[in-house]
């Protein structure tokens, strides 16, 4: 099986690389990319690299991920998040290959408190969430074969994360506010990548799994309980913190002006994924225990 990874520098891409490669060839490819393009922004080049290639399997993990820079960026994150992926759609079709996207809750209008499934109606917030929203539905009308996956406050050990940035603020300052009225479930890379790799090859021997699902880990979190569990690890590894995590203040949203607003629930029901694929997904405290440990071990803010 040939497999084609666009994305392959971001958090998932980087964890794709590894969970894809006992599945076929795979060829990975970033915006730099040199033999093939892997630049969302040069549609010809995507169709040149597709045709050229002839993968069984396309996935983009490739996206415009500023949220607030789309905000004054809509042409550039409408190119990435949408016209590219209907170009990916539209060779997926032509070959008889399997699509495999990434989305995200911001699809959704972020109230309520009830976990958002499949069949929920949509209706964006914001650019990023309206570029995302129409990537799927470029895909879902191209007829091709596809996995989308929806999911939401992705991390990894590998740069930058909230993670990260709550160990070097609580090491920095004397006060420390997190907002305590958005809600989702911290997922990890890693976990996305597994889960991926394992519904590829579910669908190669089963295609009517094809479809969109929901993808995060189990549980729910605020930012702010986040950010307290994130402080309550490093204490307990012994580092020395300004703000130890009882003493993290709770503000809303409010507090904090951005460009673009954010959902108040990004809470997914993942049960349809977990009943087609046999899934267990495991609690969102022990993929950021993990990456914890690996983060606090060779820390470096």
């Amino acid at each position: 099986m040939k497999i084609l990874l666009l994305g392959k520098n971001g958090q998932v891409g980087w964890e794709l690389q590894r969970s894809l490669a006992p599945l076929g060839e795979v060829l990975a490819l970033d915006a730099r990319s040199i033999d093939y393009s892997g630049d969302l922004t040069d549609l010809n080049g995507l169709v040149s690299t597709v045709q050229r290639y002839k993968p069984n399997v396309i996935v983009n993990a490739a996206a415009y991920t500023a949220v607030d820079k789309a905000e004054s960026e809509p042409l550039l994150a409408m190119r990435v998040n949408a016209e590219a992926v209907a170009v990916l759609a539209k060779q997926a079709c032509l070959l008889g290959s399997l699509l495999v996207h990434y989305s995200t809750d911001y699809v959704f209008p972020g109230t309520g408190e009830k976990p958002w499934t499949e069949s929920d109606t949509t209706a964006p917030l914001n650019l990023y969430g309206l570029s995302k929203h129409q990537g799927e539905t470029a895909i879902q009308e191209s007829g091709c074969q596809h996995l989308i996956f929806r999911t939401s406050w992705v991390y990894s050990a590998r740069g930058s994360n909230f993670a990260r940035t709550m160990l070097r603020l609580a090491i920095e300052r004397d006060s420390l506010k997190v907002i305590d009225d958005q809600f989702g479930a911290p997922t990890s890379a890693e976990l996305l990548a597994d889960v991926s790799a394992h519904a590829i090859w579910a669908f190669q021997r089963q295609p009517g799994l094809g479809g969109l699902y929901h993808l995060a880990a189990g549980g729910e979190a605020s930012w702010n309980s986040y950010a307290r569990f994130v402080l309550n690890q490093a204490e307990a590894k012994g580092m020395a913190l300004k703000v130890s995590a009882k003493d993290i203040e709770a503000v809303p949203t409010s507090a904090y002006l951005t460009a673009a607003k954010r959902p108040a629930n990004s809470r997914l029901n993942t049960e349809k994924l977990r009943m087609a694929f046999s899934l267990y997904l495991p609690d969102w405290q022990s993929g950021v225990t993990r990456m914890l440990t690996e983060v606090l071990e060779n820390y470096k803010c």
